[in-house]
């Protein structure tokens, strides 16, 4: 009975120690896809030049490398992602995670996946990103523009947006991308996670209250 009940403390102690590394899975892939898709935006030659002078005039990024859409007629959409800030000596900080969602209804049928990059231009755009909830289009205050074929990152309108969301469309069919009601909300539970203590999403990315290593390719990336 002793060896039973040895064993079940030896088990349920080794599933609470290993917990946290699995979580971290996620978000280590995300990071590494966040990584990639930065990599694949800066050669992409619709708006390889336009989006390199954004980065460097950028306030922060958030990047959400992989949106699933799926719908007929009534659609939806999610994804995570990662909310970056320029730091005062000009280096990137760490990243803070989130999630993009949101549903739609519109002549629509079929499955895609896009990466998302939001180039966030202004103060206020960041500000709205760390205050809980930022639901796209809902902000009188906030400008948010499609960055692509319609709409060029050069045009005079775009020089006042707040943020300029530039997408790459992976697998599947669907008649373009619609953020238009789409929420941005953090995810605090990954970021304690990934740091070993609780955070706001508002410490990490304006405060500098953390690092993980893991990040700093994210950050190179970014810087170059």
């Amino acid at each position: 009975m002793k060896s039973l009940k040895a064993l079940f403390l030896l088990v349920l102690f080794g599933a609470l120690v290993s917990r946290p590394a699995m979580a971290l899975v996620d978000q280590a892939q995300t990071v590494n896809s966040a990584t990639a898709t930065i990599e694949r935006m800066k050669t992409e030659s619709s708006f390889q030049e336009t989006l390199q002078k954004r980065l460097k005039e950028a306030r922060a990024v958030l990047v959400v490398p992989a949106l699933y859409k799926a719908g007929f007629i009534f659609g939806g959409q999610y994804g995570n992602g990662v909310l970056l800030a320029r730091q005062p000596d000009g280096s990137w900080g760490y990243p803070a995670f989130y999630t993009l969602e949101g549903g739609s209804f519109g002549l629509q049928m079929g499955l895609e996946s896009s990466a998302i990059l939001f180039v966030v231009m202004s103060d206020a755009g960041l500000t709205a990103l760390l205050n809980n909830q930022f639901k796209i289009g809902a902000d009188a205050g906030i400008t948010v523009l499609l960055v692509g074929a319609a709409v060029s990152a050069d045009t005079t309108s775009n020089l006042g947006a707040d943020m300029l969301a530039y997408s790459l469309s992976g697998v599947g069919l669907f008649a373009g991308i619609s953020l238009e009601g789409a929420v941005l909300s953090p995810r605090e539970s990954w970021n304690a996670d990934y740091y070993g203590r609780n955070l706001s999403s508002r410490a990490i990315v304006l405060e500098g209250a953390a690092s993980n290593p893991q990040a700093d390719r994210l950050r190179e990336t970014l810087a170059h």
